[in-house]
């Protein structure tokens, strides 16, 4: 049912007022967020994790003039203490981020140009030294995102700031959705290449041998016997083993990329014709030439590290807008079904079980 409301959305998108659509997607998410459907209770189990690792200064509210009381304190491991109350509130607008990203994805096709380039822009430490490597000059880079923000508009963004766009999408059970989504990203100016397919790393990596060229991957959760298993929150993650991939074997510098809302202001509004825009921070390039002397699998796991390290940091500024509503963390997970578990991960695993 859902999936035939996205797609008949994106079909009469120029027809259906933005801030009616926005306005109902924010009241489906209050709905699913009260009543703790839709993904919520699996997304305030990662945000607890977030939170945590924020610290008592950002993240582990105590009651002192809370309000709250001992029961309404969710506890950690480790001691940290994370307020019910900041968890609920956190929660509420990371769902109202995730439905207003589906109402702008499917809508995308209804605004102008203009309204696109003021929604969206670069920042962070890495943006300059990136826009003279794959803009200014003839380089290539690939770059690790996570489900975070809008990552539509992001490679809208990348398109015309940076140089042409070539992204991984999941192939979906539904196949009228994934032609949607696949479409609305290509009249974005992406080039998509559809997981599934054989050889898709070696597609990739022939795309950053082109000049000017940038590959992007959503890469913070891969729990196939391919994922990479790293620290991040306090705990372990799979994520997926591409970006570390593709930079050991190119030798291309690997930029971590987080996507996140900010309110717009003054005219960049008035162009936007939006409250909300977005920004893509770009971290300073992971220097993959420092692994080289590690063995392959080694070097892969360290680079994996080096980038969720400094992602991870952006998640904890922004945890509202990190869209991870299926399980990610070691504890959530049905360790029956992970093939290709490293033994320290093994032995961690029955560390938390003893």
């Amino acid at each position: 049912m859902l999936d035939r409301v996205l797609i008949a959305i994106a079909r009469n998108a120029r027809f259906i007022p933005e801030s009616l659509l926005r306005g109902l997607f924010a009241c489906a998410a209050d709905v699913c967020w009260l009543f703790g459907v839709g993904g919520v209770r699996q997304l305030e189990r990662n945000l607890r994790h977030v939170l945590g690792a924020a610290g008592t200064g950002a993240a582990g509210i105590s009651n002192a003039g809370t309000g709250t009381s001992q029961a309404d304190d969710v506890h950690q491991a480790g001691g940290t203490t994370v307020s019910r109350r900041r968890l609920r509130q956190v929660s509420r607008r990371g769902m109202r981020a995730y439905f207003a990203y589906f109402s702008e994805a499917m809508t995308v096709g209804a605004r102008s140009e203009q309204q696109l380039r003021a929604r969206v822009r670069g920042d962070g430490p890495g943006l300059q030294g990136l826009i003279a490597y794959v803009h200014d000059s003839t380089g290539s880079a690939p770059l690790a995102l996570g489900h975070q923000g809008n990552w539509d508009y992001a490679g809208f963004w990348a398109h015309h700031a940076l140089a042409p766009v070539t992204a991984v999408a999941e192939r979906l059970g539904n196949q009228k959705l994934l032609d949607t989504f696949v479409h609305i990203r290509e009249s974005l100016g992406m080039r998509i290449v559809l997981t599934g397919q054989k050889g898709i790393t070696a597609q990739l990596r022939e795309q950053l041998t082109k000049p000017n060229v940038v590959v992007a991957l959503l890469a913070d959760r891969d729990l196939s016997r391919h994922g990479e298993f790293v620290t991040a929150f306090g705990s372990t993650i799979r994520v997926a083993r591409g970006p570390a991939t593709l930079a050991l074997d190119t030798g291309l510098p690997l930029y971590a990329v987080n996507v996140f809302r900010e309110r717009l202001r003054g005219d960049q509004r008035r162009k936007a014709k939006s409250r909300y825009g977005y920004v893509c921070w770009f971290e300073k390039p992971i220097d993959v030439e420092r692994y080289r002397s590690l063995p392959r699998e080694q070097a892969i796991r360290a680079i994996s590290q080096a980038w969720v390290d400094v992602w991870a940091a952006q998640i904890v500024r922004h945890p509202e807008d990190w869209h991870m509503l299926q399980p990610i963390f070691l504890e959530d997970l049905d360790l029956s079904r992970l093939s290709d578990v490293p033994d320290d991960i093994l032995a961690k695993i029955a560390g938390n079980a003893a």
